[in-house]
């Protein structure tokens, strides 16, 4: 899933190849991809990009006396640049494209997404916050006033784990689970741990971790190619995605927690104090 640091990207080059040009078609390949219809999708064509913006993981297109074209791209969906679009209409089909943005100059954009559960998300809105999911956002960790007593507050009386409260968008905005594996690595503690629990140290070094594992992954995004994003983050990632490989810190064995439709990975000897925890998904298997 495309997190904050490659949704910043994306914005970032949109804003240089878009803004300024004129939306010219917007064609639906699959419609179930609509979730607004007033103002229509057609709306947006005849406007001016005026700018781009990033909400948490939405990405939006403001347009110069028109709607805005907000967009998630859910977990397996991807924008592809085109210098040039293909001549013709795209054919609906069982493919991955779901929508195409035509420029002015030729230029534009697919939106693509791979699998068969298909989340990817497309508003057409006279205000972002009109979106659901922008509308209940918590603030930005890379905002400006986003400081570490915010952090402190934010998890005061929170009694869930630290992973899940990482990736809770209308707690914090833009972590998903790729990063909140990479900043609780950083800040070498347990995804178990419960947030409320954090001493004054340990709310410091999770603020640390967590600004700095995204500031890091958002300047080896910036400049990239959007076709180049996803190879960038993998290849940034420490520990997730990356079970029984060595940990690049200690060289202790990444380990795996998976869950029903997703899975964490961490290293015990950072993170843990060297104690494998309970994969559900063995200990069923092992009754």
């Amino acid at each position: 899933m495309p997190e904050l640091p490659e949704v910043e990207a994306l914005k970032d080059f949109l804003t240089e190849h878009a803004v300024g040009h004129e939306i010219v078609r917007v064609l639906p390949v699959a419609i179930s991809v609509l979730k607004t219809y007033d103002p229509p999708l057609a709306a947006v064509e005849g406007h001016e990009v005026t700018a781009v913006h990033r909400y948490g993981k939405f990405l939006g297109l403001e347009t110069e006396g028109g709607p805005f074209l907000v967009t998630h791209l859910a977990r397996a969906g991807w924008l592809q640049w085109k210098d040039r679009l293909p001549d013709g209409p795209p054919r609906p089909g069982k493919g991955p494209l779901a929508l195409r943005v035509a420029l002015e100059t030729g230029e534009g954009f697919d939106l693509t997404e791979a699998g068969t559960q298909k989340r990817l998300a497309v508003y057409v809105v006279h205000d972002p916050q009109e979106v659901p999911g922008v509308a209940r956002l918590g603030p930005d960790p890379l905002a400006a006033d986003f400081d570490e007593p915010r952090l402190a507050a934010l998890l005061a009386g929170e009694r869930r784990q630290l992973k899940g409260a990482l990736r809770d968008q209308s707690l914090i905005a833009g972590v998903g689970n790729a990063y909140s594996d990479e900043i609780l690595h950083a800040a070498r503690m347990s995804p178990f741990k419960l947030a409320a629990s954090l001493t004054p140290q340990e709310t410091h070094t999770l603020y640390e971790a967590l600004r700095g594992t995204l500031t890091e992954a958002v300047e080896r995004s910036r400049g990239l190619a959007a076709g180049r994003l996803k190879a960038e983050k993998k290849s940034g990632l420490r520990v997730h995605g990356r079970t029984g490989e060595p940990c690049p810190v200690c060289g202790d064995t990444i380990r795996e927690v998976a869950f029903s439709d997703s899975s964490l990975q961490y290293c015990p000897t950072c993170q843990t104090g060297g104690k494998p925890l309970a994969d559900r998904r063995m200990s069923r298997l092992l009754k």
